[in-house]
């Protein structure tokens, strides 16, 4: 009789030591996913790049628009400053720290909506964290469309000329020599001496070229929801800056024309639609409406 219940006690011991072992192994698998899912979020985020050459979205619209010798950007590109706007209000929104308000049950479209701060932890980015101070103090709430003309200057009213971000491209430039991409020099221009800042590190311009290329050629996917959503971000900023085309220059004219057919395919998208979908940002594709509307 003690023999039995000796035996019963030891299978209930090598049960449950055998449901700890299980539940352990099964621990150890959600962890290892978990990094692997952590290390690929990293890699996406950055593209490869180390922590000191990751760029905001504001920095490789710019260097994409920099001239790689000359260091500045055309002259003629009257849509970059806007661009660069509306790039930091979608930062903040990837980031968490913005979204619109709730669309009610009268469905207001996506520029009639107000952006409102979901968060106001600093980010580590002077540009990101003044514009978000701006938009978290101001009452009542502004629309994606006049905070893009707030913080470019493009306001007929003086009593809201103070939200106007400043320098922006000499202080994205700035960051990016900070960052070891780009040099600081000084040019002469006959009657004034500007500041210029040519490229350095050729490397990470083309890997950012690449991204894109490759974004709408080799890794295209046909569904803007099944997109990177910064790489999606990216296109779409890059093409109302008026700074797409550069980085499809070096390509062979067949495959520059399909790229350039499938960017035209995103760009025809609808916003209001698009931003009803499943895991869409709202507040990218209210940017995306203002520049396209």
């Amino acid at each position: 009789m003690a023999s039995l219940a000796q035996r019963t006690t030891t299978l209930v011991q090598r049960r449950t030591e055998a449901t700890r072992s299980a539940a352990a192994d099964r621990d150890r698998e959600t962890a290892t996913e978990e990094d692997e899912a952590r290390r690929g979020e990293e890699e996406d985020d950055d593209g490869g790049d180390s922590k000191e050459t990751r760029l905001t979205l504001m920095e490789e619209v710019l260097l994409l628009g920099l001239k790689d010798r000359e260091g500045y950007t055309s002259f003629w590109n009257d849509c970059i400053s806007s661009g660069l706007r509306g790039c930091m209000l979608v930062e903040l929104a990837l980031r968490g720290r913005l979204q619109l308000e709730p669309c009610g049950a009268r469905r207001k479209s996506l520029l009639s909506r107000k952006v409102i701060c979901k968060s106001d932890a600093p980010t580590g980015d002077v540009l990101l964290d003044e514009a978000l101070k701006h938009i978290k103090e101001t009452q009542p709430p502004e629309t994606v469309q006049s905070w893009i003309e707030l913080l470019s200057g493009e306001t007929w009213n003086p009593l809201k000329l103070h939200y106007q971000l400043r320098n922006v491209r000499e202080r994205l430039a700035k960051n990016l020599v900070e960052k070891g991409v780009l040099t600081t020099e000084k040019q002469n221009f006959l009657l004034f001496d500007m500041t210029t800042h040519p490229l350095t590190n050729s490397i990470i311009k083309q890997r950012l070229i690449k991204k894109v290329q490759d974004s709408v050629l080799e890794k295209w996917v046909n569904d803007p929801h099944r997109m990177d959503k910064r790489v999606l971000a990216l296109i779409l900023l890059a093409h109302s800056s008026d700074v797409l085309e550069n980085a499809f220059a070096p390509l062979q004219d067949d495959q520059y024309d399909l790229g350039m057919k499938r960017v035209h395919s995103l760009l025809e998208l609808e916003p209001e639609k698009e931003s009803t979908k499943p895991n869409s940002n709202e507040l990218m594709w209210a940017v995306v409406a203002a520049f396209t509307k």
